[in-house]
């Protein structure tokens, strides 16, 4: 395999570089606090990571547009997942918050990957500087950490089109028109000011600074990752409990969408197909779990019961993960919903995971057109989405997609079972990483954690969480004899 390797090395030391930056506002926050050795431990990881990134960019020149090939950017993806996730865990490390390395690996890729699955068990005893790095890096990890790049370092000289398809999600993502760095800029604005602006509203619902702030990361982020052992259940909170669901709920939207209606582009972008699948799954979902709750009186009433399923169903699709009660304690009934919801996920362009909503529509149709196709073989119909043809590749990719998603669980969950843990635990530990939502069922549980795990499959894990982020295939084709053939 031939590679680009000064361009490669180049926007692997802007990621360091972006990611020794963000270690700053942690420090800043821990010298808030007064949490001097932290800061120190921030400052000790910052420093080197920002020098020899600002070093790597310096030195190495600029690159014509055209350098970067398909298999660059997969190769350039995937590393970059690999690289901060071993750079962000440092913190943890040094700090002696999290000590070994499998626990503060895992951490960091759950965090960076927006899974929010976690091996701690005791969480409000950490420092306040690492609680909001462990954070922060749902923030960074929810748009991209590569698309954060490409929108602050367009002096790279490097073509960013070929990353950004190896990086963002979704089988039909909608290509907006316009530049690489234009459009990662506007992107990352959206999605900066609808987090700023859940800061401001949980703010005014009593939430000091520190836990708006935190939260707000993980709700945009899709990662779920709290402050607190009890997660959102600890603030007793209805208002900020609605906030939080609300925008976990618009987190799952495709954001290409919101950039599309505030560019004045095309307000009527949220009559895509996929948005409105997206809405009727959770509206349904809600309302089914809902009455089932009330039924079962596993509730005080109807009201409760609604509070309690609105936010668990807004939490799962989304794949965020925080929760304010234990749905293993609801009937059978309501379970299933959440497993489904774990695998479909959100909506592809957003922050969410699972095999996202415009896959499940496609399929559907296409199992609609196959059945059609038994009553009438000659029959040539096309499978459309919004009006739109779908094309025979997507339809081979999406059904290539699901296929491998299955393979990935089933492959998971023997290895896992192999070590004596139940099959809805090993099943769903799958599930939940390679879906990036973080909470599972039995010994995964949202009151429960992944620190019981040998390190083998901590780590067996986090490749399937960043595998889960990518999309699968651009970890997948890592493994191909053509990737590395050097003929090729």
């Amino acid at each position: 395999m031939i590679i680009n390797k000064k361009a490669i090395i180049k926007i692997l030391c802007a990621v360091m570089t972006v990611v020794g930056l963000s270690m700053l506002l942690p420090l800043v926050v821990s010298l808030f606090y007064g949490e001097y050795d932290v800061a120190k431990c921030f400052g000790i990881c910052a420093a080197p990571t920002i020098a020899l990134g600002l070093l790597g960019v310096k030195i190495l020149p600029k690159q014509d547009n055209s350098v970067l090939r398909m298999r660059d950017g997969f190769f350039i993806v995937a590393a970059t997942w690999f690289v901060m996730s071993l750079i962000g865990c440092l913190p943890f490390i040094i700090s002696g918050a999290i000590p070994r390395l499998a626990d503060a690996f895992f951490e960091t890729v759950s965090g960076f990957t927006t899974t929010g699955s976690s091996i701690l068990s005791e969480i409000e005893s950490l420092p306040r500087g690492i609680l909001y790095w462990r954070s922060f890096t749902h923030w960074l990890g929810g748009m991209g950490v590569l698309v954060l790049t490409i929108a602050l370092l367009p002096m790279l000289g490097i073509g960013g089109q070929k990353i950004m398809r190896a990086e963002t999600t979704g089988p039909t993502m909608d290509k907006i028109s316009f530049t690489i760095n234009s459009g990662a800029k506007g992107l990352y604005i959206v999605y900066g000011a609808m987090t700023l602006i859940e800061m401001i509203l949980l703010g005014l619902c009593g939430l000091d600074f520190f836990d708006a702030s935190t939260h707000a990361f993980g709700t945009l982020g899709t990662g779920g990752f709290s402050t607190y052992n009890t997660s959102i259940g600890h603030f007793q909170n209805l208002p900020a409990e609605i906030i939080i669901t609300v925008f976990m709920i618009l987190a799952g939207v495709n954001f290409n969408l919101y950039y599309s209606a505030v560019s004045g582009k095309s307000l009527g972008a949220f009559k895509d197909p996929e948005f409105k699948g997206y809405m009727a799954i959770v509206g349904v979902s809600m309302v089914f779990i809902t009455v089932m709750l009330t039924v079962s009186h596993t509730y005080s009433g109807f009201g409760e019961s609604l509070r309690m399923s609105s936010f668990t169903v807004g939490s799962i699709i989304s794949s965020t993960g925080y929760a304010i009660t234990d749905y293993e304690v609801w009937p059978e009934a309501c379970k299933l919903p959440v497993l489904i919801l774990m695998l479909i996920g959100g909506c592809g362009g957003s922050t969410a995971g699972g095999l996202k909503v415009i896959r499940v529509i496609v399929l559907v149709k296409l199992i609609r057109r196959n059945v059609k196709k038994r009553l009438s073989p000659r029959t040539v119909t096309a499978v459309k989405v919004g009006g739109k043809a779908v094309s025979e590749d997507t339809l081979n990719g999406i059904v290539a997609h699901i296929g491998l998603y299955a393979l990935l669980c089933i492959l998971g969950t023997f290895i896992i079972s192999l070590t004596g843990v139940d099959n809805i635990t090993s099943f769903t530990s799958v599930v939940t990483c390679l879906s990036n939502i973080g909470p599972g069922f039995g010994l995964i549980g949202p009151t429960e954690n992944f620190g019981f795990y040998s390190d083998f499959i901590k780590y067996l894990l986090s490749v399937y969480m960043i595998a889960g982020r990518l999309e699968m295939f651009t970890i997948a084709i890592l493994f191909t004899r053509d990737f590395w053939d050097k003929n090729k």
